[in-house]
């Protein structure tokens, strides 16, 4: 199905989800450490990293932060509880997903699933589009700001096609979770306040006064007007 990179410093937890994500079909390499899983994800590239936050020596923020400036490879994270400050900079720092601890194997399965099908897919196929200094081709699934181009992950770009597909439109939170995230009833709102975040960072001149990615405040976000 996948390769999948588990990096959990508790032996039990991961040979545990090690043996349940083999059963389903992927490739699982493992570590035991932040510092032993970014040399490995180094020397072999994989589709998808699980990550646990709580690490000895280098934590799981700074080696979530550290995946996401590489490259744009999807990460779930691993908390121990559902502490709203551990959830969210988990998700500021780069994650996906998240799942609490303890991890039922059906659940993290579902969701390394979730987030591969939207790596994998485009939303609303189409042309090339202009919205002021932001150059939308859906059909290359790129992007570039003042010619320059950006380069995004792919949650926050399904993101940006989505809102810009109906600009002026306000999407609510769970419209979002369910058409970007393929979320329902395991969603948190707080997946897309992260990821709106991070996307303004990127394609906004001042992400506090954003030109596109608009809150439509007690609703949700829209995509402009510019």
């Amino acid at each position: 199905m996948a390769r999948v990179m588990l990096i959990e410093d508790d032996p039990s937890v991961r040979e545990g989800l090690r043996l349940s994500l083999g059963r389903h079909g992927h490739e699982v390499d493992v570590a035991g450490t932040g510092e032993e899983g970014l040399r490995r994800l180094h020397a072999v590239p994989a589709d998808i990293v699980v990550l646990d936050l709580m690490l000895p020596g280098l934590d799981g923020f700074e080696v979530c932060r550290r995946i996401r400036a590489g490259g744009p490879t999807p990460i779930v994270m691993l908390t121990a509880r559902g502490d709203d400050l551990d959830v969210v900079s988990g998700l500021e720092a780069g994650a996906d997903d998240y799942v609490v601890k303890p991890v039922r194997p059906r659940v993290l399965e579902a969701r390394i699933r979730a987030v591969l099908r939207r790596g994998g897919q485009g939303t609303a196929a189409g042309g090339r589009e202009v919205h002021g200094d932001l150059v939308i081709d859906r059909g290359s699934l790129t992007v570039a700001k003042g010619g320059v181009p950006i380069v995004l992950p792919p949650l926050e770009l399904r993101l940006l096609l989505e809102l810009s597909a109906a600009a002026g439109q306000v999407f609510s939170r769970q419209q979002l979770l369910e058409s970007v995230w393929d979320l329902d009833f395991l969603g948190d709102s707080r997946l897309v306040d992260a990821c709106v975040q991070r996307l303004r960072t990127k394609i906004e001149d001042v992400p506090s006064k954003p030109r596109y990615v608009q809150t439509a405040r007690g609703f949700g976000y829209r995509f402009g007007p510019l």
